[in-house]
């Protein structure tokens, strides 16, 4: 049975290795970020519209906040964050294709000179904003949640993968790429990935892998876990 590493926080983490185990794979839980809920401004301007590209920061931003811009049209960039946002409260949720840059192109093209509120987290890559700015509006961020690495003695980690080494390892973010590097170049652990896969969501993901000589690195076809697993029945 393929033993795969699940480097994701959670709750997403247990979620992933319930899909895997349906899949016949063994998951390992390693978390190497978690997310902590910032301190958010309530008061909000008016805006045309919300966009959302993490269905965390949904999940960390304040009741009032979302009941305040419920009724606004909601652009969320994939399945899973549009549904965490239904359930939030929003009312008209538009669903894109898990592509934030690709979000951000359709949004310029409709609301092009407008003013938006994009709840985001405090970590994220500025390509959304700045396609959003180039098409004249105005783009609040509201930073509902930090994203923060987690710190493993080489003994948890060995614990955790009961000293024996995993063949594919999840890599859902460019923060757990970097942190699973710091991982493979301590000596007490290197063994333990010698023939590891590296699945990536994204290329921005699997770019942060660089450092890492010789790795064997997948890229998703799309950015979207459905693409990610689908890499695990590749041949090796």
């Amino acid at each position: 049975m393929i033993r795969v590493l699940v480097t994701r926080p959670e709750p997403g983490a247990s979620r992933t290795a319930r899909r895997l185990e349906a899949q016949g794979f063994q998951p390992i839980l390693l978390p190497l970020t978690e997310t902590a809920a910032l301190p958010v401004e309530t008061s909000v301007f008016p805006a045309a519209a919300v966009a959302v590209t993490s269905a965390n920061a949904v999940r960390h931003a304040p009741a009032n906040l979302v009941a305040a811009l419920a009724a606004l049209p909601c652009h969320a960039v994939g399945k899973r964050t549009a549904e965490a946002c239904r359930t939030a409260g929003f009312t008209s949720v538009s669903e894109g294709s898990g592509d934030a840059e690709a979000l951000a192109g359709a949004i310029a093209d409709r609301l092009a000179g407008k003013d938006m509120i994009y709840l985001c987290g405090r970590v994220r890559f500025p390509v959304f904003e700045e396609r959003l700015a180039a098409a004249g509006m105005r783009v609040r961020p509201v930073e509902t949640y930090d994203t923060v690495e987690l710190d493993y003695s080489d003994a948890d980690v060995i614990a955790r993968l009961s000293g024996v080494p995993v063949e594919a390892v999840l890599l859902y973010s460019a923060k757990a790429a970097a942190a699973t590097i710091r991982l493979i170049m301590r000596p007490t652990l290197r063994h333990l990935f010698e023939r590891t896969e590296f699945l990536t969501l994204s290329a921005r993901v699997a770019k942060a892998l660089e450092g890492v000589g010789g790795a064997k690195v997948r890229i998703a076809a799309q950015p979207g876990e459905d693409a990610l697993l689908a890499l695990l029945s590749l041949p090796r």
